[in-house]
């Protein structure tokens, strides 16, 4: 995806996402904060002016967007970057993973992959930091931090891949 920077002298920045119908979105980041949503139906086209945010309110919808308030877990891995090469991903445990009966400490995952298991989503809840003895089950979506390479690592161990 090809997104478009520009300087918008004494306001701050401009960035057009391609959306992928032809469309762009067109977002303008004031100095003071505050946010601008304009859409164009083509490159080239007018802009239509969709909302104005104010800087705390764009921050909540932009961690809302990147799923950080709620992650779907229809997916089989959610990527979110943290930091420079942290990342936070989301794994499901399917029926016949390696992993399905284990308890983080039989499973030795830290070690064995360099990834920190933080959560375990499991039905309707969340097991937050869990303790050694937190067991793993299939329909259970882990949520982990790692380097990109270790979460390879542990999705191959999820996997059977290892």
């Amino acid at each position: 995806m090809d997104v478009k920077e520009s300087d918008l002298p004494g306001v701050g920045k401009k960035y057009e996402v391609p959306v992928g119908d032809g469309s762009w979105i067109v977002i303008i980041t004031h100095h003071t904060g505050k946010r601008e949503l304009y859409r164009k139906p083509e490159e080239g086209a007018d802009s239509e002016k969709l909302l104005e945010l104010p800087d705390r309110l764009a921050r909540m919808v932009g961690t809302i967007l990147e799923g950080a308030y709620f992650q779907p877990v229809q997916s089989d891995e959610v990527e979110t970057m943290l930091t420079d090469g942290t990342l936070l991903e989301w794994f499901n445990i399917e029926e016949g993973s390696p992993l399905v009966g284990e308890t983080l400490e039989s499973s030795n995952i830290g070690n064995r992959t360099g990834v920190t298991v933080v959560a375990i989503q499991r039905d309707d809840g969340v097991v937050s930091a869990p303790g050694p003895d937190a067991m793993l089950k299939a329909g259970d979506t882990v949520v982990v931090v790692g380097d990109k390479e270790s979460c390879q690592t542990f999705e191959d161990l999820l996997t059977g891949e290892e």
